[in-house]
Order: structure tokens, then C-alpha cells, then sequence
């Protein structure tokens, strides 16, 4: 495969896994190289200039980190969301090329079928069927800062409490290290005219 580069990536469309769509839903497809902000920008723009009541994140593959963080974005900048999280998997088809094809013969394209989870997360203003599997509730408005508070606080009491004891696996560590020289320093001084160990 080293003579082979990656020329294309298409995916395989799928229809989006909710039924009862508005038929001008946003969908947000989240790539591997997009930029957060950009996509919150516009997500965000949507739903509070726009004034859309629904809008659907999707990744696949190396994406579906981003693509939750995104959601997660969403829910504490808007709040009273509903959730539906759907997880799948899509087919990816990739086009390689072979760079160093025979002089005589045609180039040699790959396609490779490759099979990558992916997510679809619809957030909704309108409550959704709790019923359904992978439904969220919004989270409670009033508990979120204080649950965030407190998380900040006792991460950094932790945090300070472990800067503490660090330094003595650090002293044990170079106490065992000296330990493990001491036997060699003998055989070393023994020796005589400079010549390694083995060859008197």
C-alpha cells in the first residue's frame, strides 16, 4: 500500500435516523477537520436568529468526538433541550491511487469499503417522545451552576492535594537507581588499564 495515496472519501448517504422531520431541519455534518467554533457559530445562529425548533449533528469515524462536544456546546449555551441520540454505522468508500502504476499497464485505482460508527444527535426546543430509545431529557436549569461550581472547586482541593505528595515517589525513584549502580561500581574499579570487563 505504500505506492498507494488516498485521492477521495465519499460517504454513503443515509436517511437521518428520526421520522417526523421538519422538512427544513439544519443538519450539522461534523468532519474531522472542522473547526468547533465555526460550526457553533452557525448552529447557534440558526437557532436563536433563525428560530429554528430542531437542528441535528452528525459525525462519523474520527469525527464523533467533535460532534458530541458540539452538542454538549449546544445544551449548556441554549439549555431545555431535548435529546435523541442515534448510533450507527455508515459506510465510507475510499479511492486510492496507485503512484507508481507498470509503464505499460493502466493506473490502478483501490476502492476500499470501510465500515465507521457514526452519530446522529437531534436537539429539539419541542419535547420529544421520551419513549424512544436514546431520548435525553433537558438538564435542570437551576442545578447546572451550582453542579459546575462545585465540580470546579473540588477538582482544584483535589488538584492541590496531589501537587503535595509527589516529590516522595520522585526521592524513592532515584534512591532505587543508586542502589542499582552500587554493584556495578566494584567490578569497574577493579579493572585495570581502561579495558572493558571481558577482555584481560
Amino acid at each position: 500500500m505504500e505506492n498507494f495515496r488516498k485521492v477521495r472519501t465519499s460517504e454513503e448517504e443515509c436517511p437521518l435516523p428520526f421520522p417526523d422531520l421538519p422538512p427544513d431541519v439544519v443538519e450539522m455534518k461534523v468532519k474531522e477537520g472542522s473547526k468547533i467554533r465555526n460550526l457553533m457559530n452557525f448552529a447557534m445562529a440558526q437557532m436563536e436568529l433563525k428560530g429554528s425548533r430542531q437542528i441535528i449533528f452528525s459525525g462519523c469515524g474520527r469525527a464523533v468526538t467533535k460532534t458530541i462536544t458540539c452538542v454538549e456546546i449546544m445544551k449548556r449555551k441554549l439549555g431545555g433541550l431535548h435529546q435523541v441520540t442515534k448510533v450507527r454505522y455508515k459506510t465510507l468508500l475510499e479511492v486510492w491511487e496507485n503512484q507508481d502504476p507498470l509503464p505499460s499497464g493502466p493506473v490502478q485505482n483501490l476502492t476500499v469499503h470501510k465500515n465507521v460508527p457514526s452519530i446522529c444527535i437531534l436537539l429539539s426546543r419541542d419535547p420529544l417522545d421520551p419513549n424512544q430509545v436514546g431520548y435525553q431529557p433537558p438538564e435542570p436549569q437551576h442545578g447546572l451552576g451550582t453542579q459546575l461550581g462545585e465540580a470546579e472547586a473540588t477538582s482544584s482541593s483535589s488538584a492541590k492535594g496531589l501537587k503535595r505528595p509527589l516529590p516522595s515517589p520522585r526521592e524513592e525513584l532515584l534512591t532505587k537507581k543508586l542502589q542499582v549502580q552500587v554493584p556495578d561500581s566494584p567490578r569497574g574499579s577493579g579493572t585495570t588499564d581502561h579495558q572493558p570487563d571481558g577482555h584481560h
